[in-house]
């Protein structure tokens, strides 16, 4: 199915998806936003940040009106890797339509979001009348991976620039099972650590003589693992602490290594922050009997911390929207893991609204077509309502 089968916004889906843009590839993502907003009348300002111990990424800003209330909607055009390309019944990067659903990387998380905002807002940005209001689009090409020259230094350049914001709506997946059964408030913190343990190697046979990493492994993944942080808060679920590897590099089975390390991922709700966590991992760890053995551990990756939203006005617009749209009114919810809504909400109150996210980060990632033009008529509903544009 070529582009001129398809409505502006999964025209616009088909050729995001087209774009191989796995972090921290662009794959021309952001030349096509770029060409599409700059047409709709939208100032553009391209941003390449790096640094950081990161890899260089590009980001894209655009903005459309003047004065009154400022709305920003965020995304990203990055995508993680399709994997083994033998096993996509289309080519990952076709934007390949059959029975009226869109195949590809990225066509839930969140290229269709993406394309969806940037037609909704093209759409409302030309009923604006001077200093009713303005709309932004912060785009990054980071999302998916490190997150550091993305959209939180992005927003840094746009604070730098005077730039204040209302409310703000990221378009990530956002619903559970039907399209706008639930946006998100909120968000869970994360934080990773690898434990190193480190023993002294010798022959199985003559466990005297050897201090065992593995055996004080095991028991911190136990002890880690089965440990009760909390049980939850008025928005958030318990935090849970996974391990998620234990490895020595043995390949002896008669040697006792010298070396283990166990790494593990803390989802954490707003009972804790970075530090709390870590002085409680710090306990955990200390609790167990390291038998000799030197025990050690580091946060490794970017810590993102929890944040929820307050219900406000906006919010509820939002709410209505939907409600209007659909016929049922959206939970508010936090599950899931992070996103770049965690590097808004300092400055307004955001949200998570979009499509249902089953098929995300799977082979043969895919979204219906009729979903994505449903999504833009939402955000459209939002911006007109946000904006106080009566229908013609």
């Amino acid at each position: 199915m070529t582009n001129t089968a398809l409505g502006d916004s999964a025209a616009l889906l088909q050729a995001l998806i087209q774009c191989d843009s796995v972090t921290p590839n662009d794959g021309g993502a952001l030349d096509v936003l770029n060409e599409q907003l700059e047409k709709a009348g939208f100032a553009v300002s391209r941003l390449n940040f790096e640094g950081d111990g990161s890899y260089p990424v590009g980001n894209l800003f655009a903005t459309a009106g003047s004065g009154g209330r400022h709305i920003l909607f965020c995304g990203h055009t990055d995508v993680v890797p399709p994997g083994n390309m033998d096993l996509w019944t289309f080519p990952p990067f076709s934007g390949h339509v059959e029975d009226g659903v869109m195949y590809g990387r990225g066509a839930v998380d969140m290229k269709s979001g993406v394309a969806a905002f940037a037609i909704a807002a093209a759409a409302v940005a030309t009923k604006l009348a001077p200093g009713q209001g303005r709309i932004s689009l912060a785009i990054t090409g980071d999302e998916e991976a490190d997150a550091i020259n993305g959209t939180v230094k992005m927003i840094d350049w746009a604070i730098g620039q005077g730039e204040k914001f209302d409310f703000a709506i990221v378009g990530e997946p956002s619903s559970r099972v039907e399209f706008g059964d639930s946006i998100k408030i909120g968000r869970r913190g994360s934080l990773s650590g690898i434990v190193t343990i480190r023993g002294k190697q010798g022959h199985s046979a003559y466990p005297e003589r050897t201090l065992n990493p593995v055996a004080i492994a095991a028991a911190l993944a136990v002890r880690l693992g089965d440990h009760e942080f909390d049980r939850g808060s008025d928005h958030f679920q318990p935090t849970n602490l996974e391990v998620t590897s234990i490895d020595v590099g043995n390949k002896a089975t008669n040697v006792i290594p010298a070396e283990a390390k166990l790494a593990f991922n803390v989802r954490f709700n707003d009972h804790w922050t970075a530090e709390t966590l870590t002085r409680q991992i710090d306990d955990l760890i200390s609790s167990v009997d390291h038998r000799g053995c030197t025990v050690t551990w580091r946060r490794v990756a970017t810590v993102a911390n929890s944040f929820v939203s307050d219900v406000s006005d906006d919010v509820e617009l939002v709410c209505d929207a939907i409600e209007d749209r659909t016929g049922q009114r959206p939970d508010l919810a936090t599950f899931g893991g992070t996103s770049d809504a965690r590097f808004i909400a300092p400055l307004c109150p955001v949200i998570e609204c979009g499509l249902v996210g089953q098929s995300m980060h799977q082979v043969d990632e895919h979204v219906p077509v009729a979903q994505v033009e449903e999504l833009t008529g939402l955000y459209r509903d939002i911006l007109m309502r946000f904006f106080g544009i009566a229908e013609a």
